[in-house]
């Protein structure tokens, strides 16, 4: 079926597919700042949270997600935001794309590089436009750091360091379903993607190592350090966990300088991504706007319909658009989001095994582009979440 066509002008009408935290506190609220999007729909498994979302939102249609097929046969949404367990996303995905639905699909993209390539080629083959939802590509500091780096402001970029710690309650639906429930599919992704970002090329090897603390009942490493070899020499490292108090920064290191950012992932009231420059030894601060990246990647997205953009890899217009932000593509030119998680994929291996994962050479990609920066306010947060369990801000 051909993609979904929204009138220029017009607002994208979106169903929310999971009511979850990051659905209900963040993006619906999000939703709420742009002027080109409309939440229409509600599919959920939860009826409690279908029904009294459907009220606190002005009456959106509800739908279970069993009648999912039903849903994409009816004229009440354009396109989809999809936030269930990541192993779950091809389930919605896939379909929805085939039908012409465009989507815009939280992160990870998947959990394994077949179904990511799945998706990718289901939109390849009806055109609709799928996004995956890195926020930050949509955030003034994080633009502008990749911007600077670009520009060859600390020169040549050799390392990149990061750690991110969130401490999570072990009765979190996370804390029981495995690696792909874990730190590094949940939390890794940001580091990774940075790091891709940054250098402008891709990883060629993997190591890791996994750890699980004594006193937390969790069936996974709860704290996984990785290390990342790039062409050229580059080296990048992260530490991911859930087991520690709240940190999240990164350290990218170049020839003549470095920048140090903190906080560089999360989001919420009072959190703008801020960062400092140290260049030539002179230090300078720079404290970033707080802003609504939800409200942000959606307004960009929803612009990519309605003024549907090219998204052909062999289109050069593409690359003003932010070509690795929107992911319909041949399939071995998957988008970001399959990049992202075949390192993923690599680390699981490498815990498992204990040996270090090559991975294939491949030709690295723009990404983030001036134009999709969006500036919002941050959106007031709900009058009320309906049977949600405390938010993991990333």
């Amino acid at each position: 079926m051909p993609a979904k066509i929204v009138a220029e002008g017009n607002k994208v009408r979106y169903a929310v597919v999971a009511a979850g935290s990051i659905s209900q506190e963040a993006w619906m609220p999000g939703v709420g700042q742009t002027t080109n999007s409309s939440i229409t729909a509600i599919i959920t498994s939860d009826p409690e949270k279908g029904r009294e979302l459907s009220k606190l939102y002005g009456g959106l249609k509800y739908y279970s997600y069993e009648e999912f097929d039903q849903a994409l046969k009816e004229d009440t949404f354009d396109a989809l935001y999809i936030a269930t367990p990541n192993w779950m996303h091809r389930q919605f995905a896939e379909p929805a794309l085939l039908a012409g639905f465009h989507v815009l699909l939280e992160k990870p993209m998947e959990v394994t590089e077949d179904d990511c390539k799945a998706i990718n080629a289901a939109a390849e083959k009806s055109g609709a436009k799928l996004m995956i939802a890195y926020r930050l590509h949509c955030e003034p500091s994080t633009v502008e750091i990749v911007n600077r780096v670009r520009r060859g402001d600390i020169g040549d970029p050799r390392m990149f360091n990061s750690t991110f710690v969130i401490p999570l309650d072990e009765k979190n639906h996370r804390a029981k379903n495995g690696y792909h429930a874990g730190p590094v599919p949940d939390m890794g992704t940001y580091p990774i993607n940075a790091c891709r970002t940054i250098f402008g090329m891709e990883p060629i090897e993997v190591f890791a190592v996994g750890t699980k603390t004594p006193t937390k009942d969790f069936n996974f490493h709860d704290t996984v350090s990785v290390t990342l070899k790039f062409p050229n020499e580059r080296v990048a490292h992260f530490l991911v966990s859930y087991s520690a108090t709240l940190v999240n920064r990164y350290t990218v290191v170049g020839t003549q300088g470095e920048f140090n950012v903190d906080p560089c992932f999360v989001y919420g009231p009072g959190v703008g991504i801020s960062y400092t420059s140290t260049i030539d030894g002179k230090t300078e601060t720079h404290k970033g706007p707080v802003v609504d990246h939800f409200g942000g990647q959606t307004d960009y997205f929803s612009k990519c319909i309605i003024e549907e953009r090219p998204q052909s890899q062999t289109d050069t217009k593409v690359r003003n658009i932010g070509e690795d932000s929107i992911y319909n593509e041949p399939i071995l030119k998957a988008g970001t989001g399959w990049r992202d998680v075949r390192v993923i994929v690599a680390v699981k291996r490498a815990l498992e095994t204990g040996q270090p994962q090559k991975l294939e050479e491949i030709e690295s990609r723009r990404h983030m582009t001036e134009d999709q920066v969006r500036k919002f306010n941050l959106a007031k947060p709900p009058s009320k979440v309906i049977n949600a369990a405390a938010p993991i801000k990333n």
